[in-house]
């Protein structure tokens, strides 16, 4: 389900305020292959476990959020570090 082109104009990072933008499906299948091999981990530093249907990513590439049924987690703490991914 696309997430609303208004609410992604007012949405960005809670940590570095940057705006963010939907994964891209191939953007997407790197992060679900990086959790499968349990290279990503959470802000809080616990290890992420199940694979994204969705997901935001900061323009910088610098971090992923979660969207799970529509719904876009913009925690802090459950923000993905995916740098090396080389998403932007």
């Amino acid at each position: 389900m696309p997430l609303d082109r208004k609410l992604l104009d007012v949405l960005c990072c809670p940590v570095t305020k940057v705006p963010v933008r939907p994964l891209r499906r191939e953007e997407l299948k790197r992060v679900n292959e990086a959790i499968d091999a349990a290279e990503l981990h959470h802000m809080d530093d616990t290890p992420v476990e199940t694979a994204l249907e969705e997901g935001l990513v900061t323009t910088s590439g610098e971090r992923v959020y979660r969207v799970d049924d529509g719904i876009p987690i913009m925690l802090e703490e459950r923000g993905i570090l995916v740098r090396e991914l080389g998403l932007k």
